[in-house]
């Protein structure tokens, strides 16, 4: 019997379909992609377990870092006009003297840690130029200092709307300064806040463990 020839068929496979398809989901996660903006010291939190998300808008931040410079940030990625009411607030109520350009900058500032007196200077930088100044912190004392005046006019910036409590503290900080801090809140009626960390893991089958897994299970 004569041998049954089985015609060959091309390996060849077009892959110019699943390049376009890749180049489209990396094209969407590079615009989607919200980068933590660069925060002007570093600061070495202590580790902790917790069940809770740090929120990423409506929330000021205050940070202090191991020598006691103090930080003031306002979160509110929503609504970038609230930075501008607050700056413009302070620039009335405190004669800061403050230009049209030094205000909208201070919106894309990601945080200020000088006093009243050099805020100006700040700010008159592009917002790519101020992280190469040291900045001195905002200057605190017993009564809670500038900080409370920073927090203050936060809080009225943001009425009608649930504003949350941020304090991220490093880890070699003497309690002065976390003293001081506290002494801003509390002179303005404010007694709950979140303290950000370090998360680490729960140890495994903990009840703190359990009560991640049902949230991400949705259950209760």
């Amino acid at each position: 019997m004569p041998s049954v020839k089985i015609p060959r068929k091309s390996t060849f496979v077009d892959m110019t379909p699943f390049v376009d398809v890749a180049f489209l989901i990396l094209t969407f996660f590079i615009m989607a992609t919200k980068f933590k903006p660069a925060e002007p010291v570093e600061i070495k939190t202590p580790n902790s377990v917790s069940t809770k998300d740090l929120p990423e808008s409506d929330a000021l931040q205050v940070s202090f870092d191991s020598t006691g410079r103090v930080f003031f940030a306002i979160l509110s990625e929503k609504d970038p006009k609230i930075k501008y009411e607050v700056i413009k607030n302070m620039n009335t109520t405190r004669n800061l003297g403050l230009s049209e350009t030094d205000m909208k900058n201070f919106v894309q500032t990601p945080a200020v840690g000088v006093p009243f007196s050099g805020l100006k200077q700040l700010l008159a930088l592009p917002v790519d130029d101020q992280k190469n100044i040291r900045q001195p912190g905002v200057p605190l004392d017993t009564l809670g200092g500038e900080l409370y005046y920073w927090i203050r006019d936060a809080v009225s910036a943001f009425t009608g709307k649930q504003l949350k409590y941020l304090i991220k503290g490093d880890n070699a900080a003497k309690y002065p300064a976390f003293k001081q801090v506290l002494n801003a809140f509390k002179k303005n009626d404010i007694f709950k806040f979140q303290m950000i960390t370090m998360l680490e893991d729960t140890p495994t089958g903990s009840e703190l463990d359990i009560i991640r897994k049902r949230q991400k299970s949705g259950g209760n």
